[in-house]
């Protein structure tokens, strides 16, 4: 269970400090699918790196099964289980998609295990087993490679941030099928921030994060349509209170 208490991110810009997010409190159940939505600028992806470790919050904690890692590493964390997967994956020059998913697993992964990740994430593995991680591979080849990296990782908590960022429209069907089989298969808990409806659809619950909050909360059929309807901007709402 991840849990988030009174976090608060502050960064400083030329024109002086500002405030990202304000006094955040949520808490996530196992083995659930999340979407964090939201206007840009609103805190959505601060969030997801103050979670993994990559950026330090001003104040505030965040647990993971019980345990405080607010002032642990990434690398600790990735320990404890918790992944996250960029918007733009990083390359790298020289080293092989088996060597790579090898490197994720912390094991001597078998070629045959390697493949079974790639065909998971729907690529063919005949194809890309071999193949150097760098400039070559497109955005969603790159994408999905990544969340076969975190599946062989078997990380409990998943963390993708905009993952059908620069993506085609076929490559993106497939991530949505991906995220689908881990929701179905309740192998981890899932956090994906995303603006796409699909994405949307297939989540347990919803957060929409907008000024630095959480703006509201809930399963999608309640949600969705305050997004639709163009009432992200609900922050001074008091709870319960209709839009």
């Amino acid at each position: 269970m991840l849990t988030i208490e009174n976090l608060t991110y502050t960064a400083s810009d030329p024109d002086g400090e500002k405030t990202i997010l304000r006094d955040l409190s949520l808490t996530l159940e196992d083995k659930k699918f999340y979407i964090i939505t939201g206007p840009n600028g609103g805190g959505k992806t601060t969030l997801a790196k103050l979670i993994m470790g990559l950026e330090k919050p001003t104040s505030g904690r965040i647990l993971w099964n019980g345990e405080d890692i607010t002032d642990l590493s990434v690398t600790e964390r990735a320990k404890l289980g918790v992944s996250y997967g960029f918007q733009q994956p990083p390359r790298f020059k020289g080293m092989t998609v088996y060597d790579l998913l090898k490197i994720a697993s912390g094991r001597d992964m078998t070629r045959i295990e390697c493949c079974d990740y790639l065909t998971r994430v729907g690529l063919c593995a005949r194809d890309y087993v071999d193949r150097d991680m760098d400039v070559s591979l497109s955005g969603g080849e790159a994408k999905r490679i990544e969340i076969a990296t975190i599946l062989a990782r078997q990380s409990a908590l998943m963390i993708f941030d905009e993952p059908e960022a620069g993506i085609d429209l076929w490559s993106f069907s497939r991530l949505t099928d991906t995220f689908g089989a881990i929701r179905e298969g309740r192998q981890a808990t899932l956090v994906v921030i995303s603006h796409q409806e699909r994405l949307i659809a297939l989540a347990d619950e919803i957060l929409l994060v907008d000024g630095g909050a959480v703006a509201a909360r809930g399963t999608p059929e309640e949600i969705f349509p305050r997004i639709l309807g163009g009432t992200t901007k609900i922050c001074e709402r008091l709870e319960g209170e209709s839009c």
